[in-house]
């Protein structure tokens, strides 16, 4: 899976377009700015057949409001990140390889309040007022403090609830602390709801990938990883070096076409090729 936006050369931001027609004075062309480029954004999905190349478009065209990462995680009826419904759609997201680690060593998928409020909600949510919400606890708050941390300073969630009750949370980060604008809000909404629809479509009986070979090592170490572990506890668990452990990822990440670790775990579950 390609994970990574594939931008070419620093594209005009909207962001800096709105602010150069608001100091103009002339609001109405900060709106027509945020049309265009999802008007372009969804001609560019036209034809589109693979939910990673949709990935990419949505990755440039959230750069282009200055949100680098992206994350869109489809989650089970008990909301679990990682035990996804096999056949549904996988986990495409592009967030700094080191919190994805620390993310699911720390088990974080189990406290994440961005997944307790999408539950219960059906609009776009900033970070902040997820971080403020008076039913958030201090070590739900911890998460946030966290990937701060690793860059992810600033963002919004956007809950996608399904008709036969699932859900799949999309993410939106920033490396600073500057809030969204409403328009902005808005348009990365409606970007990932029209993904969403599209990624849903794709995801046929008829399409169905082949799941790939793995060894019983290379099983091994991706369960463990799923479970949360690092390659220095695989190792203790397996009794082989870090090297080794680190040797069978990899390998399992490329049969899987998986950009990180962490979305290896999340293909193998899918496939079938572990469970939990």
């Amino acid at each position: 899976m390609t994970a990574v936006p594939l931008v070419r050369g620093p594209a005009a931001r909207v962001s800096d377009q709105f602010s150069l027609v608001a100091s103009t004075g002339f609001p109405n062309a900060a709106s027509e700015v945020f049309a265009v480029e999802f008007g372009r954004f969804l001609d560019r999905t036209d034809g589109v057949s693979q939910p990673e190349q949709l990935f990419d478009l949505l990755s440039a065209f959230a750069l282009k409001f200055d949100c680098p990462w992206i994350a869109y995680i489809p989650l089970t009826l008990d909301h679990k990140v990682l035990e996804q419904v096999r056949r549904g759609p996988a986990a495409m997201l592009n967030y700094p390889d080191e919190w994805q680690k620390r993310y699911f060593a720390m088990g974080y998928d189990r406290i994440d309040p961005i997944i307790k409020i999408g539950r219960k909600r059906t609009g776009a949510l900033r970070w902040s007022d997820v971080y403020n919400d008076a039913s958030t606890t201090e070590i739900e708050r911890r998460v946030f403090d966290e990937a701060a941390e690793f860059g992810l300073r600033s963002g919004i969630c956007v809950p996608l609830h399904g008709p036969d009750g699932s859900l799949a949370i999309m993410s939106f980060g920033r490396p600073w602390d500057r809030e969204f604008q409403n328009r902005t809000t808005t348009y990365l909404h409606l970007a990932a709801l029209h993904f969403h629809l599209k990624v849903a479509n794709f995801a046929n009986p008829t399409g169905i990938e082949k799941a790939p070979n793995l060894s019983p090592r290379e099983k091994e170490c991706i369960l463990w990883v799923a479970r949360g572990k690092s390659s220095w506890d695989i190792g203790m668990i397996l009794g082989i070096s870090v090297n080794t452990v680190d040797f069978h990822i990899k390998n399992v990440m490329r049969k899987l076409d998986a950009a990180s670790r962490t979305v290896a775990a999340i293909k193998a579950v899918n496939f079938g090729i572990i469970e939990l």
